[in-house]
């Protein structure tokens, strides 16, 4: 008796991977061997870039609010002090939001902090 291989199985395996493979560059996209290398590495990349993204934005909201709290005469580092003295927990992310779009309650936020 022949030895059963469960075509099925294995057909819908590798049309998952050249699925996820569409739009690669030549052999990345038509080859089972090179596509499945290369998904694999898809994946780890964005597995390591979505940490690496809050990273970013992180740094992006310090910039921010540093560039809008030496407006106002005063370092990002000392803001940030003196908002935790002051018990106000207002995170990063809101606080850059606010400068950007909200110049006035950002003022009032500083000068509050200052005193």
């Amino acid at each position: 008796m022949p030895r059963s291989k469960n075509k099925v199985a294995s057909h819908r395996r590798r049309k998952k991977i050249l699925q996820r493979a569409k739009g690669y560059f030549g052999a990345s996209s038509k080859l089972i061997t090179v596509a499945k290398h290369r998904t694999d590495k898809g994946l780890q990349y964005a597995y390591r870039d979505r940490k690496a993204k809050k990273r970013t934005m992180r740094q992006l909201w310090i910039t921010r609010i540093n560039a809008a709290t030496r407006m106002h005469g005063l370092s990002y580092s000392k803001f940030i002090h003196a908002l935790s003295e002051k018990n106000i927990d207002i995170n990063r992310k809101i606080l850059a939001d606010l400068a950007v779009n909200d110049e006035q309650a950002f003022a009032d936020l500083v000068d509050f902090a200052r005193q």
